[in-house]
């Protein structure tokens, strides 16, 4: 089937990008078909049905290069511990209690309202790494089954750590495997869900894995032909924790455990140095930006500049803070120069590029068309959003209207895979408030759950 956008203000995201007025957007099944002004498309297509955009912005899906689905049920919740003073106490306080609360509907319910939300402001493909140590064998289908109901773009994985013993460690060796197998499976037999979900194998994090488990997961990544999504060097006590145990710094270790490589994609990267940014470089590693999370953890602010200069393909993702990708933007334009104290560091150019061009070369990993571009062959995951410039838009000044004009708030209509999910506002592939209900009934569930945890931990 094909059927067109018609009458809005297209920004191509393509390198560089076009801004076409009255431009039009031909879909022919989940790809474009064309992109033009209305009148050209609407020439080549006489007959097909058309969406008016009424003047709207047309964007391609934002894209979040790392994401953690799970930690939907920590907002509000009380920790029953003091107040965590690092990051490592954050870990331990919050985080890998969580983790460890999460039930089978918790998981799946953490997963859709987080869906809800990455429909709601705009973003259409999702790099997620999943934990949850007591529901580890199938967690990955709960939230693909979520994904697919939700009908966006996400590729998944577990994260494979040591911090819950050896059983555990190899329970997320195992459901990695598995779920990269079925991945392939589904796309190897033309399944739908081998158009909107795909895989990668999940380390926690250098601090976390031992060798012996390291040894174990690159072995079946390397039979499996597989990059990692892993973190790496978030805060400093990461760097510190594998000098003093390996005798060297976190990037160097994982060079040589094999873990780097093209298709390993590294979250965070704060506290890299030159040597390691150059290790980055060479092996062809992608590196993800949370500059939002590294605020709220206060764990620093990462060599963005440092990292792109040495050639190393960064992207922009959130953490799992919000889905409004254009909020991070923001947060990424701002940090570094309060940081640098310079206003010239990290410019709207810079910014963009990192969530567009940057974020749509680490999704081509996973994926074997184009996302985060509007071009012939893309996959058609489109949004409009009702902003109304008030100074000239053109594809010069594109950046700043991203910046200081454009949010996700904006966004009326988000279209994936030439499916569309929200318009006008209205969702129309999830119950928003169903869902919010049953999430709000289950969540002192594990809530209470996380105080028998944090009581055992203590000895009561």
């Amino acid at each position: 089937m094909t059927w067109l956008i018609i009458h809005g203000t297209i920004c191509t995201m393509e390198d560089p990008p076009r801004v076409i007025e009255d431009g039009a957007v031909a879909i022919e099944g989940d790809r474009v078909g064309m992109i033009g002004t209305t009148a050209e498309v609407r020439a080549r297509y006489p007959d097909a049905e058309a969406l008016d955009a009424r003047g709207q912005l047309i964007l391609p899906g934002s894209i979040c290069a790392h994401t953690h689905f799970y930690g939907a049920f920590a907002r509000g919740m009380p920790l029953h511990d003091e107040p965590p003073s690092n990051f490592p106490q954050i870990l331990r306080r919050l985080w890998w209690r969580l983790d460890r609360a999460l039930d089978e509907k918790a998981v799946r319910l953490s997963a859709l309202v987080g869906l809800i939300d990455a429909i709601r402001h705009g973003t259409t493909t999702l790099i997620d790494h999943h934990a949850s140590p007591s529901c580890i064998d199938g967690s990955l289908d709960i939230i693909a089954e979520a994904v697919m109901e939700a009908g966006l773009r996400a590729c998944l994985c577990y994260e494979v750590s040591d911090r819950n013993g050896p059983e555990g460690a190899r329970a997320g060796i195992r459901e990695n495997v598995r779920f990269l197998r079925r991945v392939r499976e589904w796309r190897a037999t033309g399944d739908p869900r081998g158009v909107f979900l795909a895989a990668s194998f999940g380390l926690h994090a250098a601090f976390t894995v031992g060798p012996q488990t390291m040894e174990q997961a690159v072995a079946e990544a390397r039979a499996l032909g597989t990059g990692f999504h892993i973190h790496v060097a978030e805060d400093a006590a990461d760097e510190g924790h594998s000098l003093t145990v390996y005798g060297v710094r976190t990037v160097e270790r994982l060079a040589r455990e094999g873990v780097l490589g093209p298709q390993t994609l590294c979250a965070h990267c704060v506290h890299v140095d030159a040597a390691e940014i150059d290790l980055l470089a060479r092996t062809e590693s992608k590196v993800s930006h949370q500059p939002r999370s590294n605020m709220n953890n206060a764990v620093g602010v990462a060599p963005v500049g440092a990292m792109r200069k040495a050639g190393v393909t960064v992207g922009l993702g959130n953490d799992g803070f919000s889905n409004n990708m254009f909020a991070e933007m923001k947060t990424a334009y701002l940090v570094h120069k309060v940081h640098a104290r310079d206003p010239r560091a990290m410019g709207a150019e810079e910014v963009v590029a990192m969530a567009y061009r940057e974020n749509a070369r680490i999704a081509s990993l996973f994926w074997p068309h184009p996302v985060g571009v509007l071009a012939p062959g893309a996959y058609a995951d489109i949004i409009l959003l009702d902003y109304r410039p008030y100074t000239p838009f053109t594809k010069e000044n594109l950046p700043w209207h991203l910046i200081f004009g454009v949010d996700g708030s904006h966004v009326t209509t988000t279209i994936c895979g030439g499916r569309i999910l929200m318009k006008d506002r209205q969702l129309l592939t999830l119950d928003e408030e169903r869902i919010a209900a049953e999430a709000r009934a289950h969540a002192p569930r594990v809530w209470e759950r996380f105080r028998e945890i944090v009581e055992s931990e203590r000895g009561l």
